[in-house]
């Protein structure tokens, strides 16, 4: 089975997590807490069938080094290294702010989210950057 779509497919994944959380931060600024709920929800979905992708891929296919492009490669390097800390970071906020909303605690919900939103808007927005970066701009191969 051919899987070399996956790094699209999960670009495509960070890119629309990235969008669905723009969009349920703004419906729950402009009071629309439904609209908000399925957004989140959405976004939850998204970034983790990215991550169920991200690792059977990672299972099957060793690390796709970088090419030696001097201050770029220090530039993708430092991306990454933030990506990644980060995501390790924000995998626990996330449960934490969703657990907090699903069990209508919604001070606690709001002072994690407003911890949570920027940290995985960032890891998704990211992760396309990395994308791009690895695979499309900078790919050695053709």
């Amino acid at each position: 089975m051919n899987i070399a779509f996956i790094p699209t497919l999960n670009a495509c994944l960070n890119f629309l997590s990235f969008v669905l959380l723009i969009a349920g931060f703004i419906s729950i600024k402009v009071g629309k807490k439904e609209q908000h709920k399925r957004l989140m929800i959405s976004a939850l979905i998204s970034s983790s069938t990215f991550l169920v992708f991200y690792l059977y891929y990672h299972y099957h296919f060793p690390v796709k080094k970088f090419p030696e492009l001097g201050w770029i490669k220090t530039l993708y390097l430092t991306i990454l290294l933030t990506h990644t800390v980060l995501a390790v970071v924000m995998l626990p906020m996330i449960f934490i702010t969703f657990r907090c909303a699903f069990s209508g605690n919604f001070v606690l919900h709001k002072k994690w989210a407003r911890r949570t939103f920027p940290i995985w808007s960032y890891v998704s927005a990211t992760g396309v950057i990395i994308y791009l970066m690895l695979y499309q701009l900078f790919s050695t191969q053709h």
